[in-house]
């Protein structure tokens, strides 16, 4: 399978359980919200390597960015960009007293978590969580990088291409 069909097979599965405008609405906030509880407790452990200080939060990032390279560059440098904004705000929350950061982490997990629940039960879909836990979280930030760049309406043929393969796939549905 070459990497454009992966990405748009990936994104045809995704999009499909993401059709409704208020699902994707809090899907754009909770990802990023999650990310950041996450982010927080792995800003606490961390090892000075030539004066500059590297967290298990940037270990993880890096991880994500190289997965996410074998789908699209372009959305992987984005997700980098951001992702490294997100771990900077995590790194300052984590130097907070740790009953302070440890409570906003939690917050913004389980709150993230929350919301993306409200916006399935919105749309009436099951979250792809509820069935592959791990393929969820690691597609997830990908996905909301991607989101942007359809909200902007770039990459049009792209997305155009995945929603035809939506239709594609309901029709063999409803004709089974």
């Amino acid at each position: 399978m070459n990497t454009d069909s992966k990405l748009k097979d990936m994104l045809t599965g995704y999009a499909a359980s993401h059709q409704h405008p208020f699902n994707v609405f809090v899907h754009m906030i909770g990802i990023p919200t999650i990310m950041l509880g996450v982010l927080i407790p792995l800003s606490w452990i961390g090892i000075g390597i030539g004066g500059v200080e590297v967290t298990l939060a940037h270990v993880v990032l890096f991880g994500f960015f190289a997965f996410y390279l074998t789908l699209d560059v372009l959305f992987a440098v984005v997700f980098l960009v951001f992702g490294f904004g997100l771990t900077l705000l995590a790194g300052w929350i984590a130097a907070l007293p740790i009953a302070t950061s440890g409570t906003i982490a939690a917050i913004c997990f389980f709150g993230g978590y929350a919301a993306q629940f409200v916006g399935h039960a919105v749309e009436k879909s099951m979250p792809v969580l509820v069935k592959h836990p791990v393929q969820a979280n690691l597609a997830a930030p990908f996905f909301t990088v991607v989101e942007m760049f359809k909200i902007l309406g770039l990459r049009d043929a792209l997305f155009n291409e995945v929603q035809k393969q939506i239709e594609m796939r309901r029709q063999s549905s409803q004709s089974v």
